[in-house]
Formats: structure tokens, C-alpha cells, sequence
């Protein structure tokens, strides 16, 4: 190990021997903790509200698993999702892995063509999403896309899990959730368990996408195995357990929603309530009627919170843990989430797609000062070194690359083998693209990143592929996207831009923001645009974006 003796102070529950694969788990769950309550969704069609004990959640996923093999789905073949948190959203992932398939979970804010090149890359089969989530129709603007040149030639059908209200019906060719289910008739029980049975820890068990500077998003491959090992012991270091009544705001699509949000809730009996939208108002709402203990999310979340002027006339008492990450976060915000809404724990991670959505984590009893301004320790059998750019290994305090080893790297990117040998080198070390340092404790703290990459409001965004979109506009000559602090966001795009010729610079600049909101989602639009005569660029001409940030980041 690459940490001082003692650093990895928690025990490995290695939940891959004890499940051995997802459907594992889940049925594991319904042996465990019966009629214990596993889910609560809120938000069904037409006001109605799911409650589902940990068995009932247990049957409707064997059903779903049927009515995904009644379609024709061979184990490995590739099953995509592409909807907001909702109890069908679980019951059809989970029952899409139980027939053998690899998940692709699609970020929901993504356009028809992002969603499109993603189904396309992946060769996903089937496709379950909903019609009319805040008053988006996915169905038809895939078929948009589909129709304006990006085809997906081997998705056979999409499936509708919910519409805007009860009783709407489906539109185009898509098939409505009912009837899907409705076709596990033609699986009898047994084939399906056998299916289940045949499932191995080494299975792939899930494809999700992340871009490199490239800007095309690659399919990370992550098993059966490397997702319950990282997650019991995510779930062994916040102190997740039984009874918790687990908000799951972070994105079922996103590795913190639904790794550390639906299988985490699995492993410690925990009932999990999805939010399908962040709205502080309703957050405060939930928290204090369904008595919420357990609120991981971005800090964007906790500082919202904490600024209400109407937090104090919410009951918050049941609020013991809160988990966060994924941007710079103030000393100042831990102290309050202690003194102000009383928590008992409060605790930040770091990881990538490529390392399972885990690598790092604080403890609990870790200071203000280290929970705010690193990322905490190793988890167990995970070694993390800092290098310079020869590849040798730094001292404590160095700053340098954070290269990661251990088994929850990935196994490859899917159908790219010369990206994943830039990955991941000969001495089975994953290159993060991150600058940090470790401190004599081996708590890692992150202060740069060799890629572009920034964080706004808990998603990566890829500026490599914001600018190609924005050159697309008549009035740019020159573009470049750089992140810059956020109070509430934690970062925010900025682009750089040299106006075309004889374009008028105050239009462009106007205009660009919801020319790239056509075409981008939300998060990846840029909330600033500054006017220049010239990108810095060295003496090769690649911008300079360092003078960038030292420009405009403040």
C-alpha cells in the first residue's frame, strides 16, 4: 500500500463473496429485511405514491427480468435507461442485470444526438425512458435525432417506464411499461432464475459513459464484482445501516445515485425515497415528513439549505449523514452542517468512472479542516501514488498526477483499446488526470487537473466538447471553455471567445449561451461569455488555459 500503517482504518466487507453479483444482492435484501420498507417514490403519475417493501421490490425486479429475456436480451447484450429517479427506474435497471444484460444508464439531461451516440456506441438493444419528465418528450427527441443523421441501428425498442400523467398514452412505436411487463408471461420463472443463476461476479454488469479531452464520451466496464466490493465498503465507511431513510437526489444515472444511492440502500437494509429534481423547498419538505436521515449530494445541496430563510420551520432533527464531493468545499460549510443542522456525520469521497466511482474517502472523526480540504484516505486494498510526468513516484506533500491501482479499476473502455492503454499503463495503474498531493496521514487533496475537465454542480463537464459545439456558430472564430468558481455550483463554464470577422461581438456573446442550450445539457452550458482579440496560445498555438483561469476565474 501506497499509505501510512493504520491510514485504511475500516474493515473490507468484500460484498463481492458475499453477493457475488447484483441480482444477488437484491434477493439477499428480500431475505434480510422482508417487509421492511425498501422504497418510497413520491412522485408517481397523477400524485400517486409507491411503497414497497423490501420482498415486494424483490418480485417486481424477478418480473421485469422475464419480461427483459421475453424480449430476446442475451446476457451481454446492452439495456440503457434513459429517466429521472422514480421506483420503475430501479425495478427495470435491476431487472435488466438479472437477465445477464449490461446497464447504460444516459444522464437525462443530455439531447436527442448525445443520447443517440451513446446508444449507437454502445449497441444497446432496448431502451427504457419516460415521456413528458419536466416537460421533456425523450421518445421523440431521440427520433428527432435519428431522423437528422444519428442512427442507432441496433436499438429494437424503447420503453416507456412512465408518462407526464396517469393514463397518457405512449406515443410512436414506443411500448408502455405495463405491456412490457406484461410480456413476463412468456418466460416461465425457472428459465429466468437459471438466467439469474448463470450470472458470474466477472460479468460486466454495467456500461457508463464518460468523455476524455476528446470530447466522445467512452463506456467505462465495470463487473459485477469490482461494484459490490466498492460499495460495501462505501456503505461500511459512512455508517450506512439498517432503518436509514436514504434522499437520493445525486442522479440514478450518475455512479453516486445509483451505486452508492440504490445498491448501498440494498446492502444496509436501507429505504431508499428518489427525488427526481433538486429543489431545496422540497428537499427541506421530505427531509422533515418521510424523516430523513441519510442526504449525500454535491455541497450546491447542503449550502442551499443551510441559506433558506425558511429551514428553521422544517423539522431537520432525523438528518444524521450527509456525504459530499465533487468541488472545492468551504471549512466554513462542514462547521455549520454540525452546529446548525446538527449532524453526526459528515464526510467527503473522491473517485472516477474508471475507478468504480470510489477511490478516496474521509472517516469518521476526521477534522473540519480535513473532510473540507482533501478527500480522505485510500479505501481498502486501493493504493494511490502521486507521480511526476517521468512516472516517478513523488514524496508526502508533492504535487503531482494521482494515479490509482486496486480492484476497483476498470477493466477497459468498451471497443477502445488504444484509449484504454493511455488509461491504464503496463503496471496496472489508472492515470486520473488529476493533480494532487498526500499529506503524511495519506489523506489526498486535489488542486489541479491535467485535463480540461471541470465540475459544475456535480457533473463533468467535458470543454472539449462544449467548444466544438459553439464553433458551430457563425460568429466565432476561436472558442475556449474553462471552469471557474461558483459559490453555489462549485463551477460554472466560461467561454473565451474571438468573434468572427465583421460579427458583432455583443451579439455573439448574447447569443451563445442558448445557442448551446439547444444543442447541450444544461450543465454543460456555459454561464458566462468574455469577448477577447486573442486566445493565449504557446509556441505549438495550444491555448494557454491556465492564463485563462488566472484572467477570468475569480
Amino acid at each position: 500500500m501506497h499509505y501510512p500503517d493504520g491510514v485504511s482504518d475500516v474493515t473490507d466487507p468484500r460484498g463481492d463473496l458475499e453477493w457475488g453479483t447484483l441480482p444477488g444482492l437484491v434477493q439477499d435484501a428480500a431475505a434480510r429485511f422482508g417487509e421492511a420498507e425498501a422504497i418510497v417514490d413520491l412522485h408517481g403519475p397523477g400524485g400517486t405514491i409507491t411503497r414497497w417493501s423490501f420482498d415486494r421490490l424483490a418480485e417486481e425486479v424477478a418480473t421485469a427480468t422475464r419480461a427483459v429475456m421475453a424480449r430476446g436480451i442475451e446476457p451481454g447484450d446492452r439495456v440503457a435507461i434513459w429517466a429521472p429517479n422514480c421506483a420503475e427506474w430501479v425495478v427495470a435497471a435491476l431487472g435488466a442485470v438479472g437477465a445477464g444484460a449490461v446497464l447504460v444508464p444516459l444522464n437525462t439531461r443530455y439531447k436527442g444526438a448525445e443520447a443517440a451516440y451513446i446508444l449507437r456506441a454502445s449497441g444497446a438493444r432496448l431502451l427504457f425512458t419516460v415521456q413528458g419528465f419536466l416537460g421533456t418528450d425523450y421518445p421523440a427527441m431521440l427520433d428527432e435525432a435519428i431522423s437528422a443523421g444519428d442512427p442507432v441501428p441496433a436499438l429494437e425498442a424503447v420503453i416507456v417506464l412512465r408518462t407526464d400523467d396517469a393514463g397518457t398514452p405512449v406515443t410512436g412505436g414506443a411500448v408502455a411499461w405495463d405491456d412490457f411487463l406484461a410480456g413476463a408471461e412468456r418466460c416461465e420463472p425457472d428459465v429466468a432464475a437459471g438466467r439469474t443463476a448463470s450470472i458470474t461476479p466477472d460479468d460486466v454488469c454495467d456500461l457508463v459513459f464518460t468523455s476524455g479531452t476528446t470530447g466522445n464520451p467512452k463506456g467505462a466496464m465495470t463487473t459485477h464484482s469490482q461494484t459490490l466490493r466498492t460499495f460495501a465498503t462505501w456503505a461500511e465507511v459512512v455508517g450506512l445501516r439498517a432503518g436509514d431513510r436514504y434522499l437520493i437526489v445525486n442522479p440514478f444515472f450518475h455512479t453516486f445515485g445509483y451505486k452508492a444511492g440504490i445498491l448501498a440502500c440494498l446492502m444496509a437494509g436501507a429505504t431508499m425515497v428518489p427525488e427526481p429534481v433538486f429543489d431545496v423547498g422540497v428537499i427541506l419538505q421530505r427531509v422533515s415528513e418521510e424523516r430523513i436521515s441519510v442526504l449525500p449530494g454535491p455541497p450546491t445541496i447542503f449550502q442551499s439549505i443551510l441559506d433558506h430563510p425558511e429551514r428553521s420551520s422544517f423539522d431537520l432533527s432525523t438528518l444524521r449523514l450527509v456525504v459530499t464531493g465533487a468541488a472545492v468545499i468551504p471549512v466554513e460549510l462542514i462547521e455549520s452542517l454540525w452546529s446548525d443542522l446538527g449532524i453526526e456525520t459528515v464526510l467527503t469521497a473522491y473517485g472516477l468512472t474508471e475507478a468504480t466511482g470510489t477511490v478516496t474517502m474521509c472517516r469518521q472523526g476526521d477534522s473540519a479542516e480535513i473532510i473540507a480540504t482533501t478527500s480522505g484516505r485510500a479505501i481498502p486494498d486501493v493504493e494511490v501514488r502521486i507521480i511526476d510526468a517521468d512516472g516517478n513516484e513523488l514524496e508526502v506533500g508533492e504535487q503531482g498526477e494521482i494515479v490509482v491501482r486496486g480492484y476497483n479499476v476498470m477493466s477497459g473502455y468498451l471497443d477502445a483499446p488504444e484509449a484504454t492503454a493511455e488509461a491504464i499503463d503496463r503496471g496496472d495503474w489508472l492515470h486520473t488526470g488529476d493533480i494532487g498531493f498526500l499529506d503524511d496521514a495519506g489523506n489526498l487533496a486535489i488542486t489541479d487537473r491535467l485535463k480540461d475537465m471541470y465540475v459544475s454542480g456535480g457533473f463533468n463537464v467535458y470543454p472539449a466538447e462544449v467548444e466544438a459545439v459553439l464553433r458551430r456558430h457563425p460568429g466565432v472564430a476561436q472558442v475556449s471553455v474553462i471552469g471557474i468558481p461558483d459559490r453555489r455550483m462549485g463551477e460554472v463554464g466560461l467561454a473565451v471567445v474571438v468573434p468572427a470577422p465583421g460579427a458583432d461581438a455583443e451579439a455573439v456573446a448574447t447569443a451563445l449561451p442558448g445557442f448551446a442550450k439547444d444543442q447541450l445539457a444544461n450543465f454543460k452550458v456555459p454561464r458566462r461569455v468574455e469577448v477577447v482579440d486573442a486566445l493565449p496560445t504557446n509556441a505549438s498555438g495550444k491555448v494557454l488555459k491556465r492564463e485563462l483561469r488566472t484572467r477570468f476565474g475569480s
